[in-house]
């Protein structure tokens, strides 16, 4: 008869160990979620801006294209308009796309680092 592994003996006889385990990681993962949620929050609002900015930009843009176009002479106007919604998107852009601070979710990785070590221990022995 094969050996069934003792993770799966213990979940059979006392499945409450997993779900206060899962309860441990939710509450670790909510704690540090908290942590890093402004920062997570700052980034969506910049790539929100980010995105309405480039649409304002290609909006101004063909508008000035067909004004160039309509009235044949250049006025500077026609790229200083649209330039600064293309410049909010950039900056905003550059903002968005900062990493996250190199500690975010450290304490769940190394949590989980550690479960998965236990894990192939108890293989290992079995």
């Amino acid at each position: 008869m094969a050996m069934v592994h003792p993770i799966f003996s213990v979940l059979v006889s006392r499945p409450e160990l997993l779900v206060e385990h899962f309860a441990g990681y939710a509450s670790l993962a909510r704690e540090e979620a908290s942590s890093v949620g402004s920062e997570v929050a700052k980034r969506a609002i910049a790539w929100a801006l980010a995105i309405l900015a480039c649409t304002v930009f290609l909006v101004l843009a063909g508008v000035a294209v067909m004004l160039g176009a309509m009235q044949g002479d250049f006025h500077p106007a026609l790229v200083v308009v649209p330039g600064v919604a293309l410049a909010i998107a950039a900056a905003a852009a550059w903002v968005a796309r900062k990493p996250l601070p190199e500690k975010a979710f450290s304490e769940l990785k190394a949590q989980l680092e550690a479960d998965a070590q236990a894990l192939r221990s108890i293989g290992t022995r079995s």
